[in-house]
């Protein structure tokens, strides 16, 4: 299934949870991974679980809502590894649940600047590189709540949301380049992020839970699963495809 070997994986949001787990994952199928976050310490974490299993890994401090932070980031990437195959963009942040007309200004703004403007501006910056070695995959990760309306969260919603469009305006503008583009829905993930809602917000948590059809919250590593599958040569003929992981919430 998955033959990545030795080729040059991007990994945004790899301190911890989802990017953590798509990092190592990518890892243990012989590529070298390229670790970015603005969690010094977390991040540094992972490249060791990296290097613990015989890998190659590289910590890049990042912010991605700032373009000179992404691109020297991508420089970094290159000037190590010497190319750029497949990244995954997965940071991102929940922000504060409040209803819509409760959601404060900052709150908004710090939620698109992070998830879909950084999103972009990775994609910016990693479609540079492809479109100079005439091939690459990009996998971002978007969300179960950029496909429905999920109340208390509208500015996250609406985040994913635009990085649901932005990969399909994406995948059109580079399949004849060599590129795919694809995004993955995750339902409810147990990660340090969700985490965090259960202490803030139980009873918010519970009904989400409730709504799972499979009956539980999904693991880190499921996604990260699906992440290398849509990097992989099985996926050749895939791209604008919208991957929901999310125990049937959606259907």
């Amino acid at each position: 299934m998955p033959d990545l070997k030795n080729r040059v994986v991007f990994v945004t949001g790899a301190a911890s949870g989802i990017g953590r787990a798509t990092a190592l994952a990518f890892a243990r199928e012989g590529d070298m991974v390229v670790v970015a976050d603005v969690q010094t310490e977390a991040g540094e974490e992972t490249v060791r679980r990296i290097e613990a299993t015989k890998g190659s890994g590289l910590f890049v401090h990042c912010d991605i809502s700032k373009s000179p932070e992404v691109a020297a980031a991508i420089d970094s990437c290159v000037s190590s590894y010497g190319r750029l195959d497949c990244a995954i963009n997965n940071a991102g942040v929940l922000g504060t649940m409040a209803l819509t007309s409760d959601c404060t200004e900052e709150n908004w703004d710090r939620i698109t600047n992070v998830n879909l403007k950084g999103t972009w501006l990775c994609m910016k910056h990693e479609l540079s590189q492809m479109l100079k070695q005439g091939e690459g995959v990009i996998v971002n990760i978007a969300s179960n709540a950029g496909m429905r309306g999920v109340p208390e969260l509208p500015a996250y919603s609406a985040s994913k949301g635009g990085v649901v469009v932005l990969t399909r305006t994406a995948a059109l503008e580079y399949a004849g380049s060599g590129i795919r583009i694809n995004a993955i829905n995750p339902g409810l993930v147990e990660t340090e992020m969700v985490q965090k809602q259960i202490r803030d917000n139980p009873e918010a948590v519970e009904v989400f839970v409730a709504e799972e059809p499979i009956g539980r919250m999904g693991r880190p590593d499921e996604i990260a699963a699906a992440a290398v599958w849509l990097c992989s040569d099985s996926a050749s003929f895939v791209t604008g495809h919208l991957m929901n992981v999310d125990g049937g919430l959606l259907a």
